[in-house]
């Protein structure tokens, strides 16, 4: 039951954070954003996890996993029903200020249930129970763009010239329509988190923290780890191009091959159906397969694929991209798991570190805003490229 109750968590982060390439070409529409600006979206997120994993491990680590899940989910709750007065208002910053909110709460799932997946078992299977419960994370990951392109986009793109002939009024009310749509899902979200909330609060969680007289883990003994600190920079790198490539597809789709928002919000969602099935083929070939090897494998390939997707001037540079997130799919629970391989006491706050660098996803999205501002999204793909090929190095000799 406790395997169960936390693997449920993976599905409601991933969830949550696959509404953000949704998100942000509708806030782009809804709040007259730029491309860079429209990118703080996922700023707003990854600095969430940035600043509190630390905090949420050494609070886990002084009152136990469960009462970390209760804040992150109480967090999470709270950050979902702001989006109604953020709707209301139109004030972008609210709206970053709710997605700050729910990444904090996901940073309290996150510290805790990695790390609780991987020593709810046999230490030599802990990477392939791992997988599996990420596997979750793949089937909230295939239905948020679904779910999200059906609920929240309404399919209107008007030209800017088209909303320079509106008169103030007409622009204000297409405008709100547009903000509106966010706030039904939202509310949705929060009352499924809360009956979450109730499960964990009436069932006994095992307890299977370290409380050995004598453990003095802190940051120093921590980074004495070189294969953590490799997995820190892996962790940093692989989550900046997890976000960059399906944040602006639906932005990319339509500069590419002029795909219109809702038919790429589908094509997302199949994407990353992919990353579901990707999941459990990784569980599979991890049984058998050293998870650096076919870590640095589907790194070289995503690169590859990427690749292509930047120089193609067709349809087949979207299918490009639509196929990484097969690749992507083990990434992250794999450098996890080797990242905090013999910690020991060290365990929670390695733990804490790797959720840490998850702040790559606050920064690269940037880059990319920024050089398709200049030039083009399709340009702005080598960003997601250069990161996989310090995924692939991590693979390849880092994680020893």
């Amino acid at each position: 039951m406790a395997f169960a109750l936390v693997t449920s968590l993976f599905f409601l982060w991933a969830f949550v954070h696959n509404l953000e390439p949704i998100l942000i070409p509708h806030l782009k529409k809804a709040c007259q954003l730029t491309d860079l600006q429209s990118a703080l979206i996922d700023s707003a997120v990854y600095l969430g996890y940035f600043l509190m994993a630390v905090p949420a491990g050494l609070i886990m680590k002084k009152y136990g996993y469960k009462q970390g899940i209760l804040a992150g989910l109480a967090l999470y709750a709270l950050g979902a029903l702001l989006f109604v007065p953020a709707a209301n208002t139109r004030m972008y910053l609210l709206f970053l200020g709710a997605l700050f909110i729910i990444a904090s709460g996901c940073a309290f799932l996150e510290t805790a249930a990695n790390p609780y997946v991987t020593i709810l078992g046999p230490a030599n299977t802990a990477t392939t129970r791992l997988n599996l419960s990420q596997s979750f994370n793949g089937l909230g990951a295939f239905l948020a763009p679904l779910i999200g392109g059906k609920f929240i986009l309404s399919g209107i793109e008007h030209s800017e010239a088209e909303l320079a002939a509106m008169t103030p009024a007409q622009l204000d009310g297409y405008l709100q329509f547009e903000a509106d749509s966010v706030k039904l899902p939202y509310i949705i979200i929060a009352i499924v988190v809360l009956a979450v909330l109730g499960l964990f609060v009436i069932t006994r969680m095992p307890d299977v923290q370290n409380r050995e007289a004598g453990n003095t883990a802190s940051l120093r003994t921590a980074l004495r780890h070189k294969h953590l600190v490799a997995g820190i920079w892996a962790q940093f790198f692989y989550v900046g191009a997890q976000v960059c490539v399906t944040s602006f597809f639906i932005r990319f789709a339509k500069y590419t091959s002029n795909v219109p928002e809702k038919q790429a919000a589908d094509w997302l969602g199949y994407a990353m159906l992919g990353f579901l099935i990707g999941r459990f083929v990784g569980t599979f070939l991890t049984s058998f397969i050293p998870a650096n090897r076919l870590l640095t494998l589907y790194s070289l390939i995503s690169m590859a694929l990427l690749g292509v997707a930047m120089t193609v001037e067709s349809e087949l540079a979207v299918w490009a991209v639509f196929a990484v997130p097969f690749f992507q799919s083990i990434m992250f629970p794999t450098i996890f798991a080797l990242g905090i391989d013999r910690l020991e006491e060290d365990r929670e706050l390695g733990s804490s570190l790797l959720v840490m660098a998850i702040a790559g996803g606050a920064l690269f999205p940037l880059l990319m805003g920024w050089i398709s501002d200049q030039s083009n999204i399709q340009l702005a793909y080598i960003i997601p490229l250069l990161c996989f090929s310090v995924v692939a190095w991590f693979g390849w000799r880092g994680y020893k």
